[in-house]
């Protein structure tokens, strides 16, 4: 420990999973007793990515620890080799800031290497987002993976941490907190409208679309074809809709979404894609425009708070809990057009988030700092649950 403070470690991979981490690093800074220690890796050294290290930075977060695991390459091979650099970059920075708990969130691989250098290292874990539900994506094993390598688990609502005691995890170290994103929006001192189009370049128009799709990674060499699927459905918007584009995550088939995304968008002085908006700006612009569009997880947890409809597109989401305001869509454009509309009658209005208050991050430094040995963690059983009568 450093000056009797006991130190907690951090790993972020991504915009998404950084933005997700803030409120609860923060919680954890002004908790007494404990010091935050914060692991970059994935995403944030690439500059193909938007190099967001940056963005770590300009939150005023120190970087203690750099761990490279991107290989260029978005294949399925390239992406076992990064998990495979991943595990021995996490386990060098592990040994070196000899941290007292590790804190890792959702379901990216850079996530399991780290996940896989603590466990074999015998360091405590906690985990963030455990028991969600995503069937169209090879995260959803990733994620259940990384609960069994975990500790303390931070479910984001309750039939998460319901699926995490099924997964044989003591109810005793499940907490449903709900999700940090909500916090985000809760704290954040939003962008107007006009800062907005300053900050990104393109100033927004009378109606607006945020559009992100990912890889959907279970579905091999079918993620193209469903986001051109995606672009006919928007070429039939009118022509006066701004189009917001965040590209593609570093997962397989990546780089060729990406590029369908620039084509698209380099024939439309409508349309603009950024490769990272951060935080700030992708929030205070999804609280400025008319739907959310895509597969991306945000359509999901943050859009809703924000009261702003969204469209989600295929099975990389599936399973997960919606507010009324998420409208489903198959991946044809057909299906597409129609949920969008859909979404853009309902419009902005109130609306019930499944994910909580905004309180996650406090709840989540609290439940750490009442750990009296987190080493005590380390004696993990199996927790069985009452038999409900259902096979032999």
């Amino acid at each position: 420990m450093t000056d009797g403070l006991r130190k907690i470690c951090f790993v972020t991979g991504s915009r998404a999973d950084f933005g997700l981490l803030i409120w609860p690093m923060r919680a954890i800074q002004q908790t007494p007793g404990l010091t935050l220690q914060l692991v970059a890796t994935g995403m944030h050294l690439s500059p193909e990515f938007g190099y967001t290290v940056n963005n770590i930075e300009d939150e005023g977060f120190k970087v203690d620890e750099a761990v490279e695991t991107l290989l260029s390459s978005d294949s399925g091979v390239g992406v076992a080799k990064s998990v495979g650099l991943g595990v021995i970059g996490f386990a060098d920075a592990f040994a070196r800031l000899k941290p007292d708990l590790v804190v890792v969130l959702g379901d990216r691989y850079e996530t399991l290497a780290a996940a896989q250098a603590a466990m074999f290292m015998r360091l405590p874990m906690a985990h963030l987002f455990g028991g969600d539900v995503t069937e169209g994506a090879i995260d959803e094993s990733i994620r259940h993976a990384i609960s069994k390598m975990a500790h303390l688990h931070f479910a984001t609502n309750a039939d998460s941490a319901r699926r995490l005691v099924q997964l044989g995890e003591d109810p005793s170290r499940v907490f449903t907190v709900g999700s940090p994103g909500i916090d985000s929006i809760k704290r954040l001192r939003l962008l107007d409208r006009d800062s907005v189009g300053r900050e990104i370049g393109i100033p927004l128009g009378e109606r607006n679309a945020l559009i992100t799709f990912h890889p959907v990674t279970v579905e091999a060499h079918q993620s193209a074809g469903a986001l051109d699927e995606l672009l006919a459905a928007l070429s039939t918007l009118d022509a006066g809709f701004r189009l917001f584009f965040t590209l593609a995550n570093a997962d397989a088939e990546g780089r060729a979404l990406n590029e369908r995304i620039r084509t698209f968008v380099s024939a439309r002085p409508n349309a603009v894609a950024v490769a990272s908006l951060g935080q700030l700006r992708y929030i205070s612009l999804m609280n400025e425009v008319d739907v959310v569009v895509g597969n991306s997880s945000s359509g999901i947890y943050e859009a809703p708070s924000l009261n702003a409809p969204s469209v989600d597109i295929g099975n990389r989401q599936k399973g997960r809990e919606r507010a009324a305001s998420v409208f489903h869509a198959a991946p044809e454009r057909t299906a597409i057009a129609a949920a969008i509309a859909r979404a853009l009658r309902r419009g902005r209005q109130p609306t019930i988030s499944p994910y909580g208050d905004g309180e996650a991050s406090r709840r989540i430094a609290e439940t750490i700092a009442a750990v009296p040995d987190f080493n005590a963690l380390l004696r993990k059983g199996f927790h069985d649950i009452a038999a409900s009568g259902v096979g032999p």
